[in-house]
């Protein structure tokens, strides 16, 4: 009897699912089950290809999300492949699926009561600013390595200063879905400890939104997500997986014939190996609904390769394509529509598909004939899904290319042993590799033999301490972070992000010419290289005689310095996972039919790119003012009125009352720093304002270029971050009003004077009365002071956990005995007295850098470093992230309003209107 749960489900995804034909779209068996446990929960789904995972688990997510409005599912669903080249056919998927229910956010409309659909692929977001809008729904497509790369605080390709603000907004309120896991290397076993850490944080109240994993795939197996780390959690995990009935597999998909063949032929023979599928294409059975297609799975991109080129020597030419994941997007675009995907197998085609594991996941085609290298069983599985899908039936053939050190890789000759086994049993039997004879195959297996089918050994495991430690972005003086790399793929399947440019050679006795600061790339452009074979290509292969540090002569190529905000000439310590990489056109190494080819001299096709968003390139910057550049003047307090009035809006039911007080608060204070003088000094056109001192935006050709904040007298702050002055103007209030208040001395003041410190214990004299928004400031305990500061001061991505002097700052000249400035601000530094709110000034405050020192200190207390990390246990990562990121939304909506600023209480605006 079906309930009135499952009928509202069933009628919902009828129109979810298909808009012509309802009826052929009722869900299956296992999508109603999935759809009906309303509580939102890691879980495991063990489901074959060809079943309608993404539609079943889409749907689940959409209908208690969207349909039904429970506020206890996330609002953000990140879907992750571990391969590179179906992303963008998996979000053209969604798209569909979200228009059919007129659901599909655009950029260019209100996002309330939408969902956006994004790519997490480096390069140019061209589905909007997603970050901006952390109470709306949203879907992520992404790969492994961009997604947990986000997931670690260190987004690949994205600009350094949005790392956190992604890191908060990825893992908070939001669903992770892996897809395909048994690809995911030690992808996988991050993914694992990730939660288990999300989940320590809820048992102990540290976080507030939900965050839920689902791993997929058909081999899924529950031992692969077991650590010391989540044993805890692991139970809860794997209960009642979701899988198919017994009647399910007795049935439809499940007992289509997929006849078993099995031979050796050397890896090293592509001759040989391209004439067998060569005949066996040509044996092969033509569907008449869906034609004749062979698909080919090598393990190598060099073995795709090689054995494309031999079935070219062979004639094989009509319709033969490549696919490897080292292609640019751009030319993958059309392979959907060409060759990859359901509409491409139709009546009349005969065709041969070369590809690599990229096949495994996502890939909606059905093949009449499967020729596959023998691979872990995992693995085996997922390619065999790729025959018959359709229905019909289909011909395997498992060729074994060798199993010793040599030919196994990039498995272990371990993993191809057991698959050699249980395909030998199964030839020796049913000699048939439908679902449910594979099916019917594991269940006879040992708890041994499982194991010795679907080992799981990975190299990385990620401590909890790592992650803390993660949270941190501040890069060392030569710019250099943690890498986080074996955390996502291990081996050589790391990998660089390239694009190529014409840039022109350099001319006798001039520099070599760079690219162009404001020319990143988009993601169409990008071509994913392994990172070592990325250092062989532009550096030479590298011995302990030669270890071949920089580029070879022949090689043009540079990386983004987030320091001096330019592109410098690459060298091999460069060429690191996750990395853009920006080469010279006429370098070659690209070829559009073969994609990335080390082996190639022919010149690049350069696709063309949109310029640079003003954000993005402010976010690539260490110090840089362009996000004040603005239509029209306005006054620190009114944009801190209006990213106030923001922040109100998008906290509310996000975050807990008191912290949604806080982000406010942060909100009203945050731009105070830019009325220090060498803020002022880079707005050089004050129009009628001359004599303003609290101008926090200006139009774009106001602002002093280059900006080096040098003011009129000569005094050059390079590096100055107002965001530090605005936290050290809370300290000063303190000071000023209560130097005993818990979050600066109370505490420490015996221990303070029993070290001989001289402490000042009562309130400046002469002080004016606070003004409300100093009352709340001094209404707030310690936990909250710390918490305030923190988020005024972390504002822009750029300042945040720790205090310390940057390059520019060594490059300080001195006129007094006050030392060097941290981030452009110096001890003593006063900042002007400015009107904050109607009727009441802010009298002046003179700043100190004392919260950098270590220890405790006299002045202020506890040192900076001890606060913030205090915070980091009480929150923990993902909430103070989070919080981190509602503030910056709000700040970045805040600026882009043009409203006219009624405190600049004059006509003219400098020629602005």
């Amino acid at each position: 009897m079906v309930s009135n749960s499952q009928s509202r489900f069933s009628d919902w995804f009828k129109r979810f699912a298909s808009p012509t034909d309802s009826a052929a779209m009722a869900p299956r068996e296992w999508q109603m089950d999935l759809a009906q446990d309303e509580i939102p929960r890691s879980r495991l789904i063990r489901i074959p290809t060809g079943y309608g995972k993404t539609l079943g688990v889409l749907g689940a997510w959409l209908y208690h999300r969207i349909e039904r409005k429970d506020e206890a599912w996330p609002r953000r669903l990140v879907w992750t492949l571990p391969m590179r080249v179906l992303v963008e056919q998996t979000a053209d998927e969604v798209r569909k699926c979200l228009d059919r229910l007129d659901l599909l956010w655009q950029p260019s409309a209100d996002h309330r009561g939408k969902v956006g659909v994004h790519l997490l692929m480096g390069g140019a977001d061209q589905g909007g600013e997603w970050n901006l809008y952390p109470e709306e729904n949203a879907i992520f497509i992404s790969t492994q390595d961009m997604a947990l790369s986000r997931a670690l605080n260190r987004g690949y390709a994205a600009p350094r200063a949005r790392w956190p603000m992604e890191f908060g907004l990825l893992s908070h309120d939001v669903l992770w879905v892996l897809d395909e896991v048994q690809l995911m290397d030690v992808g996988l076993a991050t993914s694992a400890q990730l939660q288990a850490f999300f989940d320590d944080d809820a048992k102990a109240r540290r976080s507030y939104r939900p965050r839920v994993s689902w791993w997929m795939s058909a081999t899924l197996q529950p031992d692969w997500l077991k650590s010391v780390d989540t044993k805890e959690h692991h139970a809860e995990w794997t209960q009642s997986p979701t899988t198919l009935t017994p009647e399910a597999l007795g049935a439809g998909l499940a007992i289509i014939k997929k006849e078993l063949h099995v031979t050796t032929i050397a890896a090293n023979d592509h001759g040989t190996f391209a004439k067998a599928i060569k005949d066996l294409h040509e044996k092969g059975a033509v569907d008449g609904e869906h034609g004749r297609i062979t698909l080919v799975v090598c393990n190598t991109v060099d073995r795709a390769s090689r054995t494309y080129d031999a079935l070219e020597k062979l004639g094989v030419t009509k319709d033969l394509r490549l696919v490897h994941s080292r292609f640019r997007p751009h030319e993958r675009a059309q392979w959907k529509t060409n060759f990859l995907g359901r509409d491409a197998c139709r009546q009349g085609v005969d065709r041969i598909i070369v590809a690599t594991q990229v096949v495994e996941a996502g890939v909606d085609i059905s093949a009449t004939t499967l020729v596959t290298e023998l691979s872990p069983w995992s693995s085996l599985v997922q390619r065999f899904g790729r025959c018959a899908r359709y229905g019909g039936f289909g011909h395997v053939a498992v060729i074994d290319r060798g199993r010793d050190e040599k030919t196994a890789p990039p498995y272990s000759s371990e993993e191809l042993e057991a698959a050699r086994w249980a395909i030998d049993c199964l030839a020796a039997t049913a000699r048939d590799v439908g679902i449910s004879s594979i099916e019917a195959f594991e269940q006879g297996l040992t708890d041994e033999q499982r194991k010795q089918l679907y080992p799981y050994h990975p190299e990385q495991l990620l401590l909890r301490r790592e992650l803390d430690e993660l949270f941190d972005t501040t890069p060392d003086l030569t710019g250099a972070d943690i890498d986080v790399s074996p955390f996502i793929r291990s081996g050589d399947e790391r990998d660089v992000l390239v694009f190529w440019l014409d840039v022109p050679p350099a001319k006798k006795g001039e520099p070599a010419p760079l690219p162009p600061k404001d020319r990143k790339p988009s993601r169409e452009e990008l071509c994913s290289v392994p990172f070592l074979a990325a250092r062989d290509w532009l550096c030479g292969k590298a011995t302990k005689a030669k270890p071949a540090p920089r580029l070879l002569p022949s090689r043009r190529a540079w990386v983004w310095d987030w320091l001096d905000g330019t592109w410098k000439v690459v060298e091999r310590t460069a060429l690191i996972p996750g990395a853009v990489v920006c080469v010279a056109a006429d370098t070659g190494g690209y070829r559009d039919d073969r994609g990335f080819d080390p082996e190639s001299k022919t010149s690049v096709t350069v696709s063309s790119a949109p310029p640079q968003a003003a954000q993005d390139a402010a976010d690539d910057l260490e110090d840089t003012e362009e996000l004040s550049a603005t239509a029209r003047y306005k006054t620190i307090a009114t944009h801190n009125a209006e990213v106030a009035d923001h922040a109100i809006k998008i906290a509310a039911g996000l975050v807990p009352e008191r912290i949604g007080e806080l982000i406010v608060l942060a909100g009203r204070w945050h731009d105070i720093g830019k009325a220090h003088p060498a803020f002022q000094a880079v707005i050089e056109e004050r129009g009628p304002y001359l004599a303003r001192v609290d101008l926090a935006k200006a139009p774009k050709g106001a602002w002093q270029t280059p900006c080096l904040y040098r003011s009129k007298d000569g005094e050059t702050r390079r590096g100055f971050r107002h965001e530090l002055a605005s936290c050290l103007a809370l300290f000063a209030v303190l000071r000023r009003h209560d130097p005993m208040h818990p979050a600066l001395l109370g505490p420490w003041i015996e221990a303070l004077e029993l070290m001989g410190e001289r402490v000042e214990r009562e309130p400046i004299t002469n002080s004016p009365k606070a003004t409300a928004l100093e009352r709340q400031v001094l209404a707030c305990t310690a936990e909250e002071f710390d918490l305030l500061a923190y988020l005024v001061l972390s504002h822009h991505g750029k300042v945040r956990v720790t205090l310390n002097a940057g390059p520019k700052d060594q490059e300080y000249v001195a006129r007094d005995d006050r030392g060097l400035p941290i981030r452009g601000v110096r001890e003593g530094d006063v900042l002007p007295s400015i009107s904050l709110e109607e009727g009441a000034s802010l009298a002046e405050l003179s700043l100190t850098l004392a919260p950098a020192t270590l220890g405790l200190s006299p002045i202020t207390g506890r040192s900076w470093r001890d606060r913030t990390a205090t915070l980091l246990r009480t929150h923990g990562p993902s909430s103070l992230a989070f919080w981190e990121a509602v503030l910056i939304a709000a700040d970045r909506r805040a600026s882009k309003l043009t409203t006219i600023d009624s405190r600049l209480n004059t006509d003219a605006e400098g020629g602005t209107r």
